[in-house]
């Protein structure tokens, strides 16, 4: 299956959240959502009643849509959050947040996720001085992730970075931006992470 090429707004809409895919825009004023909060298409002002599995559906589409993350693969960490020790859904949501490309998103490198993607798959990215392409790689506990020389005078980084010093950091991680660099310190606590996702309908509907 191809990556999804479209309006990435529709998506916001079609999961009637915010799913912030593109950066800084999402927080304006002149963010689609904001002008048009309901579903796309001929019907999408019409109110339809949503039944529970229509519900675990949507809250595992807004996951995975919010990650950039198919379907085959969001499987496997599933399984793999089923596997192990604690909490199912806060081992799910630790193991998304431990990816690669959304850890240069949140370390404010990126203006997106997709953004970020693009960075690691260009070379852009280097994990313990080792340069790394694969987005979906998965972080521990310690991890130093650098951006290459190349990169660190592009517009859209700089155009991240002045955004994200701005805001406040993300606990998990520590971010030097003068050096360009930042450690993945810990695993996220559940609470510590901003989804409005509900993640139990997500284990219950994998569950059945």
């Amino acid at each position: 299956m191809a990556r999804y090429t479209g309006s990435v707004c529709r998506l916001c809409r079609r999961e009637g959240m915010k799913l912030f895919l593109k950066g800084d825009k999402c927080y304006s004023s002149k963010c689609p959502f904001e002008k048009r909060p309901y579903a796309p298409g001929q019907h999408g002002r019409d109110r339809m009643k949503m039944t529970h599995y229509a519900k675990q559906l949507r809250s595992k589409q807004a996951m995975k849509r919010t990650y950039g993350i198919f379907e085959k693969q969001f499987r496997k960490y599933f399984d793999k959050a089923m596997r192990a020790k604690g909490v199912t859904g806060t081992v799910l949501v630790q193991l998304v947040e431990s990816r690669l490309d959304n850890t240069v998103y949140r370390l404010g490198f990126a203006l997106s996720r997709s953004h970020a993607r693009q960075l690691v798959t260009h070379g852009h990215v280097l994990v313990n001085g080792r340069r790394v392409n694969i987005p979906s790689y998965l972080l521990r506990p310690g991890d130093t992730i650098k951006l290459g020389e190349k990169v660190r005078s592009n517009t859209d980084v700089k155009e991240a970075i002045e955004t994200a010093s701005s805001r406040n950091a993300f606990p998990w991680l520590d971010v030097n931006y003068d050096e360009f660099e930042g450690t993945f310190v810990r695993l996220p606590e559940r609470e510590e992470v901003d989804l409005t996702i509900d993640v139990q309908d997500i284990v219950e509907l994998y569950s059945k």
